[in-house]
């Protein structure tokens, strides 16, 4: 008989090793898998946009996204992820179906994406080169500014990317996708990545 658990498991455990990874030297990435974080998908109901604006900023303190943006608040990140809706990323349970339910209760619906998608964290000093092998999004900082957004495709992957505050001068990039899809993203990152070297670990904290 198979072994079962429910036990909550990275969508990447299986594809991960922790460590080095190709070119030797300085490594010029570093690819993080970021785990436990809860994720709410907010989707205004027909004719209430408004409301549910409305209710975000109340509920936040931040206005939530109407364009390709991603907005921090105090703790918590509002992604757009399309037209009238934005995803809600945080962590330690505070934002979840069930606290954010009364503040949208008639301007939205909510779906719980947590389980759903995986969270992979892309920096340092060749992030966005390497990613613009798999991308047609223009992700130069000129063009693509920390807090931009865009809900894209990589290798044929549909996902969310967002660029957060810079580490240390360099570019953080971060890409939500499905988990059904997240262990062959990361095969094909690792392959665009290799020639650049590479340091790879999970973490439990958002980037």
């Amino acid at each position: 008989m198979a072994d079962f658990s429910w036990e909550i498991r990275s969508p990447l455990d299986r594809a991960l090793v922790a460590g080095p990874y190709g070119a030797q030297g300085d490594a010029g990435l570093t690819l993080t898998d970021i785990r436990n974080f809860d994720l709410v998908q907010v989707m205004a109901r027909r004719g209430k946009a408004g409301a549910m604006t409305k209710a975000a900023k109340a509920h936040f303190g931040v206005a939530a996204p109407e364009t390709p943006k991603a907005v921090a608040a105090a703790d918590a990140t509002l992604i757009w992820s399309g037209p009238d809706q934005f995803l809600v990323l945080s962590k330690g349970g505070k934002y979840t179906m069930d606290t954010l339910a009364p503040a949208f209760a008639g301007s939205a619906s909510l779906s719980d994406q947590s389980h759903a998608r995986a969270l992979i964290s892309v920096s340092g000093d060749n992030a966005r080169t390497m990613l613009a092998k798999l991308s047609s999004i223009d992700l130069h900082a000129d063009a693509f500014a920390v807090g931009a957004a865009a809900a894209t495709s990589m290798d044929h992957t549909s996902i969310t990317l967002w660029r957060g505050d810079d580490r240390n001068g360099q570019a953080v990039l971060n890409l939500l996708v499905f988990a059904t899809f997240a262990e062959s993203l990361w095969h094909t990152i690792l392959d665009s990545a290799a020639e650049y070297g590479v340091t790879i670990g999970p973490s439990e904290d958002l980037a």
